[in-house]
């Protein structure tokens, strides 16, 4: 409705450019008329004077050739012909009369045509404006109506929308945590615990405080998967089978409701990927490395209760050189 009354707006607008188009032709057209009924009238003045003269003078001639007839010097047929000649001078001046009224009626005509034009243009634009205002007015309530509409059907939508509660990522539902029928859930409180689908893997391990000093971000860390059988020789993680290497990417800065602290461990890219059927929730074990040293230090170290090397990151620098 409102694109109709868009469009009816458009025309009327064309319209009353053709009309003001239209009404500058029709006043040339008709001031045109006007100048030649005003050159009309002025030639049939010229003439009807003409004409006055020419009567005057047979008026003259008929009565000089009536006072010769009278006195005998003119023949009866010259006094009939000069007479005839005068009524024909005098047709001819009622004639010019009536050719200079009717070139007065023409001017008059073309002057009211001249007013009427222009009052019949303004009552045409007055009526085609009157128009165009009406369907502007139509227009505006029809596109107020349709945003009125669009606002009750997003407030409709956005209400429907309510009735699902949506997740923000792709997942599965690990654990229904509401599961009455018809229950009322506060805000905020929790109704499912739902896993990605799609997510970076990464273990939890939780340390004692005791051994917190010696894990750093960038420590090497072996994992034993759960299903994944694994043959782990303490101290010579090299010729142990079945693990599988990760990075320590991030220590929490406090202990959590156990007493320990969580340590995040990703996938190494150096090591040989973690296995494709490995899903969130796995168990896992973690041994976590520490410095490469004799045997007899290690001996050494566990008699005399000393703490145990580890790695720090200038150490894994300069041996990452070394290698290269």
């Amino acid at each position: 409705s409102a694109r109709s009354y868009g469009d009816k707006v458009s025309a009327l607008n064309d319209q009353i450019r053709a009309l003001r188009r239209n009404n500058i032709l029709r006043i040339q057209q008709t001031e045109n008329r006007l100048r030649m009924a005003e050159l009309k009238v002025q030639s049939d003045s010229i003439e009807l004077v003409q004409a006055k003269v020419n009567f005057d003078i047979g008026k003259y001639q008929l009565e000089r050739a009536e006072n010769l007839f009278d006195e005998g010097l003119r023949s009866l047929t010259d006094f009939e012909t000069r007479k005839l000649k005068f009524q024909e001078v005098q047709a001819k001046l009622i004639s010019s009369e009536n050719k200079l009224l009717s070139s007065k009626n023409e001017l008059i005509s073309a002057r009211i045509d001249l007013d009427a034009i222009d009052n019949d243009f303004k009552d045409k634009l007055a009526k085609a404006e009157s128009e165009m205002y009406t369907a502007m007015s139509s227009q505006f309530d029809a596109e107020a109506s349709t945003t009125k509409l669009e606002n009750q059907y997003s407030n409709y939508e956005r209400r429907t929308g309510y009735r699902h509660i949506l997740a923000p990522q792709d997942g599965y539902i690990a654990k229904a945590i509401q599961v009455g029928i018809g229950e009322t859930i506060k805000e905020g409180d929790p109704i499912v615990n739902i896993v990605p689908a799609n997510a970076e893997l990464a273990v939890e391990m939780y340390v004692q405080p005791v051994d917190l000093p010696l894990v750093k971000v960038g420590n090497k860390v072996r994992f034993i998967f759960d299903g994944w059988p694994a043959i782990v020789f303490s101290g010579w993680p090299q010729i142990s089978n079945g693990t599988f290497g990760g990075v320590v990417i991030a220590i929490d800065q406090f202990a959590g409701p156990n007493n320990q602290y969580r340590v995040l461990v990703m996938e190494d890219p150096e090591e040989d990927a973690w296995p494709d059927l490995l899903r969130i929730g796995s168990g896992a074990d973690g041994i976590a490395l520490f410095n490469d040293v004799p045997v007899w230090y290690e001996i050494w170290r566990q008699l005399n209760g000393f703490p145990a090397d580890y790695y720090t990151q200038e150490q894994k620098d300069q041996a990452a050189s070394s290698k290269k």
